[in-house]
């Protein structure tokens, strides 16, 4: 509930601003496509968060720059966001293994590759400050708000199966349990439904703007730092988003209304 709080309430302060700023001119509108480079945050200490790096994926939408006074102007967009992160070697399976015939909560350990998938429909609103007359630069700071549309965890590889983290000791093929057990465990699993649907954070960054035609161009580099856990069962970890973000975009004037 708090987290919808929030999203409405920067939805509202963002349209209430763009309202004011297109019956006093000045306002402009465009879009803009990236890169998203993002990693999940966790503990080092727990098996099921640890040791995940960099990803990358899609981030792109729409974009308004609102002039509030002389050098500020508050920044507002739209964007579909890829989330997530990468993980490689010796990790807790967290599919359904109960075929193995294993005591029930089991964790079961193999050497494979791990791409959690999390994309967002962000709504950031950030306070901006723009330095420079033609060729300018700028730097921008404030919250956002996402909501999940899409989660999913791609995994990859074929590996022995271990019932502990070290990889010491093997699982063994029954009846003779001589010879380890070795499975692929290349799958698309949807893990939304495990996740919260709505994700809160901190963004900020800057970069440049140099009129082009009628608009002007927007080259900027901007991160995010998640502030709300993502899974709904503590059991399966507490981490949080975090990301890179680089993009291109295009931004017209929009006249005055009479």
């Amino acid at each position: 509930m708090k987290r919808s709080f929030s999203l409405i309430a920067i939805a509202g302060l963002a349209l209430l601003c763009a309202r004011g700023a297109a019956f006093a001119g000045g306002l402009n509108l465009g879009v803009h496509a990236g890169i998203s480079i993002p990693n999940i945050r966790g503990s080092q200490t727990d098996i099921f968060t640890k040791n995940f790096t960099s990803r990358q994926g899609p981030y792109f939408g729409l974009t308004a720059d609102i002039p509030l006074a002389g050098k500020f102007s508050l920044a507002v967009d739209l964007n579909y966001t890829s989330q997530g992160g990468l993980r490689r070697g010796m990790q807790p399976i967290t599919m359904d293994m109960s075929g193995l015939g294993l005591p029930p909560d089991t964790l079961v350990f193999a050497d494979f590759r791990n791409e959690t998938i999390l994309d967002y429909l962000e709504l950031p609103v950030l306070a901006r400050v723009t330095f420079g007359n033609k060729l300018k630069f700028f730097f921008d700071l404030g919250p956002y708000a996402g909501y999940l549309v899409r989660g999913k965890a791609v995994t990859e590889g074929v590996s022995t199966l271990y019932l502990d983290e070290a990889g010491t000791m093997p699982i063994l093929v029954p009846p003779d349990y001589v010879e380890p057990l070795v499975v692929d465990l290349a799958a698309t699993t949807d893990v939304k439904d495990s996740i919260h649907p709505f994700n809160i954070g901190l963004a900020g960054g800057g970069g440049l703007i140099w009129p082009v035609g009628p608009g002007q161009f927007v080259l900027e580099a901007r991160f995010q730092l998640g502030l709300s856990d993502l899974q709904k069962d503590p059991a399966d970890g507490n981490t949080q988003t975090g990301a890179v973000l680089v993009s291109l975009g295009y931004m017209l004037p929009v006249a005055r209304h009479r």
